[in-house]
């Protein structure tokens, strides 16, 4: 039972979001391909390539210090939009976290808020528009909404990254309205969006990582 995050369930969220980005970059790149240059998975996985880097070399079992690495890690990863808006949303959990050491479920949903907020003054975006924000939106309220009813941190999580999921597969029924798949219209109709399903991905990622440190923890203790 996880009762607080703190910088080891963080870096076992990351690692989780890592193995799923990995696995699921040709897919993010064939999604891609039908509205937009076919490189997001590419870049996806530039990214996760980047966050192992930067997990490894952070050993400050600090948690402002890691997600502020993990944020400045992806602000300077090239590819498009994919990069700023993802460091930006980490960089603004980063700032909420501040010194605290631990998060319950109300500060985990507090923080993934301000990395929301953080990422809504970067982008003219909203939901509905066929991006990231369809499976953010979603996943970052349903984090507030369990964490309100008292579940617990991984509960959080978990509701956190089926709404992200449920979010994404929604915007098949979208037609783009903004960045280069826009000029597609009608075209966009029937297909995924990459930047959302990348964010399910991520938060279906977190969820399974800090599951599997829980039951490794479980293991150790029989």
């Amino acid at each position: 039972m996880v009762s607080t995050i703190g910088f080891r369930e963080w870096t076992a969220m990351m690692m989780g979001a890592i193995a799923q980005v990995k696995s699921a970059h040709p897919f993010l790149s064939e999604l891609d391909c039908a509205c937009g240059d076919g490189d997001h998975g590419t870049t996806m996985l530039r990214a996760a390539t980047r966050l192992e880097k930067c997990l490894a070399q952070n050993q400050s079992e600090n948690m402002q210090s890691l997600l502020t690495d993990i944020a400045w890690a992806l602000l300077g990863l090239d590819g498009g939009a994919t990069g700023p808006l993802l460091g930006s949303f980490f960089l603004g959990v980063s700032e909420a976290v501040g010194l605290r050491n631990a998060l319950d479920a109300q500060s985990l949903a507090q923080v993934f808020e301000a990395g929301l907020a953080a990422l809504q003054k970067q982008s003219k975006a909203q939901e509905g528009d066929k991006t990231v924000f369809d499976a953010l939106v979603p996943a970052v309220k349903a984090m507030r909404q369990a964490a309100d009813r008292g579940l617990p941190p991984l509960d959080t999580l978990r509701t956190g990254a089926v709404a992200a999921q449920e979010g994404a597969a929604r915007t098949k029924d979208f037609v783009a309205r903004i960045g280069r798949a826009k000029y597609l219209g009608e075209k966009t109709l029937g297909i995924q969006d990459p930047g959302a399903t990348s964010v399910s991905l991520l938060f279906k990622g977190f969820n399974e990582g800090l599951e599997k440190m829980v039951q490794i923890d479980q293991e150790g203790q029989h």
